[in-house]
């Protein structure tokens, strides 16, 4: 899977169903509060799921989560 708007729109869907609503590209969840740490690795698991993709988590912080845009920019860092 390499169309970066079906990444982008499989990650919005993952991040949704973790907070709960939709979020905006830029919209910071877990500095903001709206999603812990716990709840940061479920969020890498369903992207793993609906991207069929393995994040390894070396060298991860929660921050690498932050949002849709940061979230993007740590997949292509990870799984390239």
């Amino acid at each position: 899977m390499t169309d970066p708007q079906v990444i982008r729109e499989l990650v919005r869907e993952a991040m949704a169903e973790i907070v709960g609503r939709k979020v905006r590209d830029d919209e910071a969840v877990i500095s903001s509060g709206l999603i812990d740490s716990l709840a940061v690795l479920k969020l890498i698991s369903k992207m793993e799921q609906k991207l069929s993709v393995r994040i390894p988590p070396d060298n991860l912080q929660p921050d690498d989560f932050d949002s849709v845009d940061i979230t993007l920019e740590t997949l292509k860092r990870v799984t390239a």
